[in-house]
């Protein structure tokens, strides 16, 4: 019976793993989104992790020259 419930807390878990993720922004997916928005040019992107939550930061090349920095919540929101 134990083991049992161990397996499915374990089935569990990967589900709700799977669940978030598929909700989560991947750092290219962001980098795209932000050059349609500013109708710019992706200069740099990288991920940090900020009091435990990933942040994606995105440089970016305006039409006119201005070098911009848009910080992009990885999960979505």
């Amino acid at each position: 019976m134990l083991r049992l419930i161990k397996k499915m807390l374990i089935a569990i878990t990967l589900t709700a793993v799977m669940v978030v993720s598929a909700w989560a922004l991947s750092l290219q997916e962001a980098a795209e989104q932000v050059a349609r928005q500013y109708d710019a040019e992706v200069v740099s992107a990288h991920t940090i992790e900020r009091d435990g939550r990933r942040i994606h930061v995105i440089r970016i090349l305006t039409r006119d020259g201005v070098v911009r920095t848009v910080r992009v919540p990885a999960d979505g929101r």
